[in-house]
């Protein structure tokens, strides 16, 4: 497993990539993803919702569990990505690809306190 050094990585197996447009993509890792097992059904947060740094916001399900989405950072939601709805395995497919939702930051909310893939792949190796 080689994370992607362009992202940023919680300790929650979720990255976050900072868009051209300002916005935030969050998605699920591989090795999230690997944990989960195959997916079934992924509860993005609405377009619109406030949402605060770490906060719960949605829910992904598989074959083996549930467990909530968190945000990575304060901020608005502003795209969901509803392809999910009726293929959540991309995630399974393609994680770093298959992006869940998208945050507008709110002022001063950055994503310096995350993991970069260095940091996210020593807690993996770790566990």
């Amino acid at each position: 497993m080689n994370p992607p050094s362009d992202l940023k990585f919680t300790a929650n197996h979720e990255w976050a990539r900072a868009e051209a447009d300002g916005s935030i993509s969050c998605g699920i890792t591989d090795r999230g993803q690997e944990l989960l097992g195959d997916m079934v059904y992924v509860g993005a947060p609405e377009t619109g919702l406030q949402v605060a740094a770490n906060e719960a916001c949605g829910v992904i399900e598989s074959v083996k569990a549930a467990s909530d989405l968190h945000a990575p950072l304060a901020g608005e939601v502003v795209a969901v990505n509803d392809e999910l709805a009726d293929v959540p395995e991309k995630i399974n497919q393609a994680p770093y690809e298959a992006w869940i939702f998208r945050i507008k930051p709110n002022a001063g909310a950055t994503l310096e306190h995350l993991l970069d893939a260095a940091g996210y792949q020593q807690m993996v190796d770790s566990e």
